[in-house]
């Protein structure tokens, strides 16, 4: 048993990652894309069309072909898939998944985390437990649209046949767990952390915030075991299927960004990931729980044992794609680009909001233009503005995580943009380096070696199985540029209180930190 398997079910595509542990190599990586892939569920970037403003849903079933598909892939190449001693699933955190008593979808479809849909209920649940403040005493984090407990909500409100149907409510990865072992119905701490439901630090279910739903909601969800432990063997249907061994485990998985952490590397103090995809994250090793009193930093456990404080915004590659997009652009080309104007951009600031915020708490947001004049709507200018627009967003967020930055580790898509890295570095004020490899899924398929060898071999530290899997792209490592730091740290005390400004909140005056600024 030297194959250990990851899948990572994200939000657009579904990845199989397949490691050899004994040579020290990925052997085998398989994808589906769901849009171009699986057409016949219809879906744009991994969402359902047509459902309605701020609605985002999926049909799970498409999770579960999408899984057979690549390991069928894996059969097709010829891995001895009856090697794999364990596979780890990595999902998107806070899609809900509803069954009924025989394990049918109680709910043809799942609201996906960035489903925007459920902002009544996140205010109605906080104002049933006495406000903000109390939420976070509860459940350590704030009612957001994205975590799970207010699509449960919605649910119960909107579709109270589906809801008293349901038996077991699962987030997309625990679903995931449940095809493979044949029906094991377990949670684990990391993605449950994200159910608003269940407090991270004292690891206990809020039974006031459960009661603001229902009652009898705490049957309907499944035990949270440890994140360091299998939960069950696979099933018998897929050892037929695709011919992996009657004594292969299944990890207890987790959420794509304690995944991502894993991934990266990030499984000591002082790393940060920063993922670059259709959100951006940035995340920490913590060894106790972070409680931001604001619920800007979410308060998450890692599948370590320990602790995630992390930050998302909703909106980072999709200001980034459409503006490529629009004026036909390489990422190469975009760099170059970027090269004809000034760090900065001559006080010209883009608030990108360009749908939903989460962070900072904007559900109906919408763009900000700020600092142009009626010439500056150029492709130089507008290039510029969309970079720094997205990176100040995500720092802006990120400036109340209590860590002192050793290293930013870079994942997704846009790591692979020389801009995108300086930038960072520039903005964060710290070295960046992009990881080389496959993210979530690479992480999900350490994480199945490393609890499968504590339970079956000599105990070992996590960082020890990562290590010799994280491969750093050191030709692109960047470094703050010196002259660049002046102008940038203006332009984040503009951005915030800019940010500010526009939600009625107390902060400095705009106009005068742009005077200052240029």
């Amino acid at each position: 048993m030297n194959l250990f398997a990851g899948l990572d079910v994200s939000t657009q595509s579904c990845k199989l990652v397949i490691i050899d542990t004994k040579a020290g190599n990925v052997v085998f990586v398989a994808s589906v894309n769901y849009d171009d892939d699986l057409p016949r569920y219809q879906t744009r970037n991994g969402a359902i069309q047509g459902l309605g403003e701020g609605v985002s849903e999926s049909d799970p079933e498409m999770w579960l072909e999408a899984v057979n598909t690549v390991f069928s892939k894996a059969v097709d190449a010829q891995i001895p898939l009856d090697h794999v001693g364990c596979i780890s699933v990595s999902g998107q955190q806070h899609g809900l998944v509803a069954l009924d008593a025989d394990g049918n979808l109680a709910r043809a479809r799942s609201k996906l985390w960035n489903d925007f849909s459920t902002l009544e209920e996140c205010d109605i649940l906080t104002e049933k437990v006495g406000g903000l403040a109390n939420m976070i005493t509860e459940v350590g984090n704030s009612q957001r649209t994205g975590y799970t407990a207010a699509k449960i909500f919605h649910m119960q409100r909107h579709e109270p046949e589906a809801y008293r149907r349901s038996t077991t409510l699962f987030l997309v990865h625990n679903y995931i767990n449940w095809y493979l072992t044949g029906g094991v119905r377990v949670m684990e701490p990391g993605d449950s952390s994200g159910i608003a439901l269940w407090h991270p630090k004292t690891r206990r279910w809020s039974d006031q915030v459960i009661q603001a739903i229902d009652p009898g909601l705490k049957d309907k969800l499944p035990e949270i075991k440890p994140s360091d432990q299998t939960i069950g063997g696979i099933a018998p249907k897929l050892v037929d299927q695709f011919g992996f061994d009657p004594q292969c485990r299944i990890d207890a998985g987790s959420g794509d960004n304690m995944y991502g952490a894993v991934g990266t590397g990030n499984v000591e103090p002082g790393i940060v990931t920063v993922s670059l995809g259709t959100s951006g994250t940035a995340y920490t090793f913590m060894e106790e729980a972070y409680i931001d009193p604001s619920g800007e930093i979410a308060a998450f456990c890692d599948s370590t044992g320990h602790h995630l404080p992390l930050l998302c915004v909703s909106n980072l590659a999709n200001g980034y794609d459409d503006i490529i997009e629009q004026y036909s652009l390489t990422h190469d080309e975009f760099s170059e680009v970027i090269k004809l104007t000034e760090p900065g951009n001559g006080g010209r600031l883009l608030i990108p909001w360009y749908v939903g915020e989460r962070t900072p708490d904007v559900p109906q947001a919408a763009p900000v233009y700020f600092g142009f004049g009626l010439g500056d709507f150029t492709r130089e200018i507008l290039c510029r503005a969309v970079l720094e627009g997205h990176v100040l967003s995500l720092h802006n967020g990120f400036e109340k995580m209590p860590v002192e930055v050793r290293e930013i580790r870079l994942t997704g898509g846009l790591s692979r943009s020389d801009a995108w890295c300086q930038a960072i570095a520039d903005i964060f004020e710290a070295e960046t380096v992009p990881v080389e490899g496959e993210g979530a899924a690479l992480g999900a398929a350490l994480h199945a070696a490393w609890v499968w060898q504590n339970e079956n071999q000599a105990p070992l530290s996590i960082r020890d199985v990562v290590q010799p899997f994280i491969i750093l792209d050191e030709k692109r490592r960047k470094t703050p540029d010196k002259d660049a730091l002046p102008g940038y740290r203006k332009q984040k005390q503009l951005f915030d209180a800019l940010s500010k400004r526009i939600r009625g909140l107390d902060c400095d005056d705009p106009f005068r930190l742009r005077a200052e600024m240029l």
